[in-house]
Protein backbone atom coordinates (compact mmCIF):
# COMPACT_ATOMS: atom_id res chain seq x y z
CA UNK A 1 0.00 0.00 0.00
CA UNK A 2 1.39 3.42 -0.97
CA UNK A 3 2.01 5.99 1.74
CA UNK A 4 -0.31 8.40 -0.06
CA UNK A 5 -3.34 6.09 -0.20
CA UNK A 6 -6.25 6.60 2.18
CA UNK A 7 -6.79 4.28 5.12
CA UNK A 8 -9.80 6.08 6.58
CA UNK A 9 -12.06 8.80 5.25
CA UNK A 10 -14.63 10.72 7.29
CA UNK A 11 -17.47 11.92 5.08
CA UNK A 12 -19.81 14.67 6.31
CA UNK A 13 -19.58 13.38 9.89
CA UNK A 14 -21.90 14.89 12.52
CA UNK A 15 -21.87 13.95 16.21
CA UNK A 16 -24.51 15.09 18.70
CA UNK A 17 -24.35 14.66 22.48
CA UNK A 18 -28.01 15.17 23.34
CA UNK A 19 -28.75 18.69 22.05
CA UNK A 20 -25.06 19.59 21.66
CA UNK A 21 -23.84 19.51 18.06
CA UNK A 22 -20.23 18.50 18.79
CA UNK A 23 -19.01 17.74 15.24
CA UNK A 24 -20.46 19.59 12.26
CA UNK A 25 -20.10 17.92 8.89
CA UNK A 26 -16.45 16.96 9.12
CA UNK A 27 -14.86 15.42 6.03
CA UNK A 28 -11.24 14.40 6.48
CA UNK A 29 -8.88 11.91 4.79
CA UNK A 30 -6.50 9.83 6.93
CA UNK A 31 -3.49 8.65 4.91
CA UNK A 32 -1.93 5.21 5.34
CA UNK A 33 1.45 4.90 7.05
CA UNK A 34 1.52 8.54 8.12
CA UNK A 35 0.89 10.57 11.27
CA UNK A 36 -2.12 12.88 11.12
CA UNK A 37 -2.36 15.46 13.92
CA UNK A 38 -5.61 17.05 15.07
CA UNK A 39 -5.06 20.52 16.58
CA UNK A 40 -7.32 23.25 17.94
CA UNK A 41 -8.43 24.84 21.23
CA UNK A 42 -10.07 22.82 24.02
CA UNK A 43 -13.62 21.72 23.27
CA UNK A 44 -13.30 22.13 19.49
CA UNK A 45 -14.15 18.51 18.60
CA UNK A 46 -10.70 16.90 18.19
CA UNK A 47 -11.23 14.08 20.70
CA UNK A 48 -14.83 13.58 19.59
CA UNK A 49 -13.57 13.09 16.03
CA UNK A 50 -10.82 10.73 17.20
CA UNK A 51 -13.31 8.58 19.13
CA UNK A 52 -15.54 8.46 16.05
CA UNK A 53 -12.87 6.52 14.18
CA UNK A 54 -13.35 3.37 16.28
CA UNK A 55 -16.87 4.03 17.55
CA UNK A 56 -15.82 4.82 21.13
CA UNK A 57 -18.52 7.52 21.11
CA UNK A 58 -21.11 4.72 20.95
CA UNK A 59 -20.43 4.19 24.66
CA UNK A 60 -21.68 7.69 25.59
CA UNK A 61 -25.40 7.88 26.51
CA UNK A 62 -27.48 10.09 24.21
CA UNK A 63 -24.93 10.23 21.40
CA UNK A 64 -26.21 10.47 17.83
CA UNK A 65 -24.00 10.12 14.75
CA UNK A 66 -24.70 10.96 11.11
CA UNK A 67 -22.40 10.66 8.11
CA UNK A 68 -19.84 8.02 7.27
CA UNK A 69 -16.41 6.87 8.38
CA UNK A 70 -14.95 4.62 5.70
CA UNK A 71 -12.17 2.20 6.70
CA UNK A 72 -10.66 0.26 3.79
CA UNK A 73 -13.80 0.86 1.75
CA UNK A 74 -16.39 -0.04 4.41
CA UNK A 75 -18.48 2.38 6.45
CA UNK A 76 -17.76 1.46 10.09
CA UNK A 77 -21.25 2.68 11.05
CA UNK A 78 -23.02 0.18 8.80
CA UNK A 79 -25.26 -2.33 10.54
CA UNK A 80 -23.53 -5.64 10.99
CA UNK A 81 -20.07 -4.17 11.59
CA UNK A 82 -18.33 -6.14 14.35
CA UNK A 83 -17.42 -3.34 16.77
CA UNK A 84 -15.09 -5.56 18.82
CA UNK A 85 -13.11 -6.40 15.70
CA UNK A 86 -13.20 -2.74 14.62
CA UNK A 87 -11.59 -1.71 17.91
CA UNK A 88 -8.95 -4.40 17.45
CA UNK A 89 -8.14 -2.99 14.01
CA UNK A 90 -8.30 0.62 15.22
CA UNK A 91 -6.57 0.72 18.61
CA UNK A 92 -6.51 3.60 21.07
CA UNK A 93 -4.02 5.10 23.53
CA UNK A 94 -5.43 7.58 26.01
CA UNK A 95 -4.14 10.82 27.50
CA UNK A 96 -3.14 9.35 30.85
CA UNK A 97 -1.37 5.99 31.08
CA UNK A 98 -3.94 3.40 32.19
CA UNK A 99 -2.13 0.09 32.68
CA UNK A 100 -4.08 -2.73 34.31
CA UNK A 101 -3.14 -3.66 37.88
CA UNK A 102 -1.41 -6.75 36.53
CA UNK A 103 2.13 -7.69 35.55
CA UNK A 104 3.85 -6.07 32.59
CA UNK A 105 3.54 -9.38 30.72
CA UNK A 106 -0.19 -9.75 31.48
CA UNK A 107 -0.91 -6.18 30.36
CA UNK A 108 0.45 -6.93 26.91
CA UNK A 109 -0.93 -10.47 26.72
CA UNK A 110 -4.44 -9.38 27.73
CA UNK A 111 -5.71 -8.48 24.26
CA UNK A 112 -4.32 -11.50 22.42
CA UNK A 113 -5.79 -13.80 25.11
CA UNK A 114 -9.16 -12.09 24.64
CA UNK A 115 -8.97 -12.83 20.92
CA UNK A 116 -8.21 -16.51 21.52
CA UNK A 117 -4.42 -16.58 21.25
CA UNK A 118 -3.46 -18.34 24.47
CA UNK A 119 -0.56 -20.66 23.63
CA UNK A 120 2.31 -19.73 26.01
CA UNK A 121 5.01 -19.70 23.32
CA UNK A 122 2.87 -17.53 21.04
CA UNK A 123 2.07 -15.11 23.87
CA UNK A 124 5.75 -14.78 24.77
CA UNK A 125 6.53 -13.94 21.16
CA UNK A 126 3.69 -11.37 20.94
CA UNK A 127 4.69 -9.72 24.23
CA UNK A 128 8.33 -9.38 23.22
CA UNK A 129 7.48 -8.10 19.73
CA UNK A 130 4.99 -5.54 21.09
CA UNK A 131 7.36 -4.27 23.78
CA UNK A 132 10.15 -3.96 21.22
CA UNK A 133 7.88 -1.99 18.88
CA UNK A 134 7.00 0.30 21.81
CA UNK A 135 10.72 0.79 22.56
CA UNK A 136 10.27 -0.65 26.06
CA UNK A 137 11.71 -4.19 25.83
CA UNK A 138 15.25 -3.38 26.95
CA UNK A 139 13.96 -1.54 30.03
CA UNK A 140 11.55 -4.26 31.24
CA UNK A 141 12.74 -7.61 29.83
CA UNK A 142 14.10 -8.69 33.25
CA UNK A 143 10.95 -7.78 35.16
CA UNK A 144 8.07 -8.90 32.96
CA UNK A 145 6.33 -10.43 35.96
CA UNK A 146 6.52 -7.29 38.10
CA UNK A 147 3.51 -5.01 38.46
CA UNK A 148 3.02 -2.55 35.61
CA UNK A 149 2.12 0.04 38.23
CA UNK A 150 5.78 0.13 39.34
CA UNK A 151 6.82 1.65 36.00
CA UNK A 152 7.38 5.39 35.54
CA UNK A 153 4.68 7.44 33.82
CA UNK A 154 6.55 7.45 30.52
CA UNK A 155 7.15 3.71 30.69
CA UNK A 156 3.49 3.11 31.55
CA UNK A 157 2.42 5.06 28.46
CA UNK A 158 4.76 3.04 26.24
CA UNK A 159 3.34 -0.11 27.88
CA UNK A 160 -0.15 1.06 26.91
CA UNK A 161 1.12 1.51 23.35
CA UNK A 162 2.57 -2.04 23.46
CA UNK A 163 -0.78 -3.31 24.77
CA UNK A 164 -2.55 -1.66 21.82
CA UNK A 165 -0.01 -3.11 19.35
CA UNK A 166 -0.31 -6.65 20.74
CA UNK A 167 -3.63 -7.27 18.95
CA UNK A 168 -2.03 -6.26 15.62
CA UNK A 169 -4.09 -3.17 14.80
CA UNK A 170 -3.89 -1.34 11.49
CA UNK A 171 -4.56 2.12 12.93
CA UNK A 172 -3.43 3.69 16.21
CA UNK A 173 -5.46 6.55 17.71
CA UNK A 174 -3.66 8.63 20.34
CA UNK A 175 -5.45 11.22 22.48
CA UNK A 176 -2.71 13.57 23.72
CA UNK A 177 -0.44 10.63 24.59
CA UNK A 178 2.37 12.81 25.98
CA UNK A 179 0.45 15.57 27.79
CA UNK A 180 0.91 13.96 31.22
CA UNK A 181 4.61 13.17 30.66
CA UNK A 182 7.92 14.91 31.36
CA UNK A 183 9.98 16.28 28.42
CA UNK A 184 12.29 13.24 28.25
CA UNK A 185 9.39 10.78 28.12
CA UNK A 186 7.62 13.02 25.59
CA UNK A 187 10.69 12.91 23.32
CA UNK A 188 10.71 9.09 23.53
CA UNK A 189 7.04 8.94 22.51
CA UNK A 190 7.69 11.34 19.60
CA UNK A 191 10.66 9.25 18.41
CA UNK A 192 8.51 6.16 18.71
CA UNK A 193 5.82 7.63 16.44
CA UNK A 194 8.34 7.99 13.63
CA UNK A 195 9.14 4.27 13.91
CA UNK A 196 5.53 3.14 14.31
CA UNK A 197 4.23 4.95 11.23
CA UNK A 198 6.33 2.58 9.09
CA UNK A 199 3.87 -0.16 10.11
CA UNK A 200 0.72 1.66 11.25
CA UNK A 201 -1.54 4.55 10.35
CA UNK A 202 -1.53 7.02 13.27
CA UNK A 203 -3.94 9.78 14.28
CA UNK A 204 -2.89 11.96 17.22
CA UNK A 205 -4.72 14.70 19.11
CA UNK A 206 -2.29 17.25 20.54
CA UNK A 207 -2.55 20.67 22.19
CA UNK A 208 1.17 21.15 21.57
CA UNK A 209 1.68 22.88 18.23
CA UNK A 210 5.43 22.24 18.30
CA UNK A 211 4.72 18.55 18.77
CA UNK A 212 2.36 18.51 15.78
CA UNK A 213 5.07 20.25 13.75
CA UNK A 214 7.65 17.66 14.79
CA UNK A 215 5.71 14.42 14.41
CA UNK A 216 2.87 14.87 11.92
CA UNK A 217 2.87 14.40 8.17
CA UNK A 218 -0.60 15.95 7.93
CA UNK A 219 -2.46 18.30 10.26
CA UNK A 220 -6.14 19.20 10.61
CA UNK A 221 -7.25 22.33 12.48
CA UNK A 222 -10.57 22.08 14.33
CA UNK A 223 -12.63 24.99 15.70
CA UNK A 224 -16.09 24.97 17.27
CA UNK A 225 -16.88 21.48 15.98
CA UNK A 226 -15.79 22.20 12.41
CA UNK A 227 -12.70 21.08 10.54
CA UNK A 228 -11.39 24.42 9.29
CA UNK A 229 -8.33 23.34 7.35
CA UNK A 230 -6.40 20.20 6.46
CA UNK A 231 -3.03 20.06 4.70
CA UNK A 232 0.46 18.57 4.83
CA UNK A 233 1.84 19.86 8.14
CA UNK A 234 4.52 22.14 6.68
CA UNK A 235 1.95 23.77 4.36
CA UNK A 236 -0.58 24.31 7.13
CA UNK A 237 1.99 25.81 9.51
CA UNK A 238 3.84 27.94 6.96
CA UNK A 239 1.04 28.87 4.55
CA UNK A 240 -2.36 28.54 6.27
CA UNK A 241 -5.17 29.28 3.84
CA UNK A 242 -7.78 30.23 6.44
CA UNK A 243 -7.46 33.35 8.62
CA UNK A 244 -8.75 31.39 11.64
CA UNK A 245 -5.93 28.85 11.25
CA UNK A 246 -3.37 31.63 11.04
CA UNK A 247 -4.81 33.34 14.14
CA UNK A 248 -4.64 30.10 16.13
CA UNK A 249 -1.10 29.24 15.01
CA UNK A 250 0.16 32.73 15.87
CA UNK A 251 -1.42 32.65 19.34
CA UNK A 252 -4.18 35.21 18.77
CA UNK A 253 -6.63 32.83 20.44
CA UNK A 254 -6.81 29.31 21.88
Amino acid sequence: MKASSLKIEAQNLHVYYGNTHALKGVSLPIHSYAVTALIGPSGCGKSTFLRSLNRMNDLIPGVRIAGRVVLDGQNIYDRGVDVVDLRRRVGMVFQRPNPFAKTIFENVAYGPRLHGRARPAELEEIVERSLRQAALWEEVKDRLHSSALELSGGQQQRLCIARALAVEPEVLLMDEPASALDPLSTAKIEDLLQELKKRYTIVIVTHNLQQAGRVADYTAFFLLGEMVEFAPTSDLFERPRDKRTEDYLTGRFG
